[in-house]
């Protein structure tokens, strides 16, 4: 393989005998229960982007498996579940102790398998298939016994005797698994709010350096992707703790912002509307003037004369 490119995957079928794992019953979705497998998959010394969905949960008896994941690498213990869309680029690398005990449940999907079908395009809506590997979904015991019943369940499905309502039975398994997990997520955002509480803080004093006079002037207004990589947190997985603790996204703190220095510059100095735009990183005053509108329901213009804050 030239370069350092990624080993691209297409099938089902191709992924598993790459791994030396047995042949999946359907060419567009596979079930691996990886506690009944003879051997260990193979490891691969390249990374892998693939055009299959995975759905995995971890159990392990201590932290024995690294996962890598662009240039970082991370351990992983017991009860932890990780999404991967199509088009990713990620690696394994796993040095299992002799008295380790791995199992769990993975889960892979081929978009066609969906076609036709609403999930085809709600799967695509699931924030956490972008969040990054150290952004993991950790499960308490009780919901690690929900996700593994489900996992049991499509299992089951998957391995009678495939007939007319097999599918929609092992969508509509699926779709629970993505509705479980997203509700987990949440539990997760809110049960770890001490600890994202500082990333709140963080995005606060980092907002305030943004829209200073010197950085709007160098940089502009600040994208979400700009503010999430200083925070170190994927643009999804920000957005979506932010939406839990606060109610707002990445996006509408930014918006937020915008409108705080707005309405000061409004009330505290002479400067133009169209003035006020530019200094606060917009290339046309028409956008500064809509945002305003939409957000306040009001005018730049009509909020000045007003004379409120």
């Amino acid at each position: 393989m030239a370069g350092n490119l990624p080993l691209k995957i297409k099938g089902v079928n191709e992924l598993l005998q790459l791994r030396g794992l047995p042949a999946t019953k359907h060419p567009l979705i596979s079930i691996i229960n990886i506690a009944e497998l003879k051997e260990p998959p193979k490891q691969l010394d390249t990374a892998l982007t693939t055009d299959l969905y995975f759905v995995g949960m971890s159990q392990f008896t201590q932290s024995c498996v690294k996962m890598k994941y662009g240039q970082q690498e991370y351990d992983f213990d017991k009860g932890v579940m990780n999404f991967i869309a199509p088009g990713r680029v990620f690696g394994f690398n796993a040095g299992l102790a002799e008295d380790v005990n791995p199992s769990g449940w993975l889960l892979l999907l081929h978009p066609d398998f969906l076609w036709n079908h609403p999930l085809a395009l709600k799967i695509k809506q699931y924030e956490f298939f972008d969040y990054t590997v150290n952004e993991a979904l950790f499960l308490s015991d009780k919901e690690e016994q929900t996700i593994s019943g489900l996992f049991r369940n499509i299992e089951q499905e998957y391995s009678t005797n495939i007939d007319q309502f097999s599918q929609g039975i092992i969508i509509s398994l699926i779709q629970s698994l993505l509705g479980y997990s997203e509700r987990f997520y949440q539990r997760q955002f809110i049960t770890r709010r001490i600890t994202h509480h500082g990333i709140i803080s963080q995005l606060r004093s980092l907002l305030e350096k943004a829209f200073s006079p010197e950085a709007l002037e160098k940089n502009g207004i600040p994208a979400v992707k700009d503010i999430s990589a200083r925070l170190n947190i994927s643009p999804n997985y920000l957005s979506g703790l932010l939406k839990t603790l606060t109610g707002y996204s990445t996006q509408q703190h930014i918006q937020e912002k915008i409108m705080e220095k707005a309405k000061e510059k409004l009330i505290m100095t002479d400067l133009s509307v169209n003035e006020i735009a530019f200094e606060l990183g917009f290339e046309y005053p028409q956008s500064f003037s809509k945002l305003f509108k939409t957000k306040m329901n009001i005018s730049p213009l009509e909020f000045r004369k007003s004379g409120r804050f």
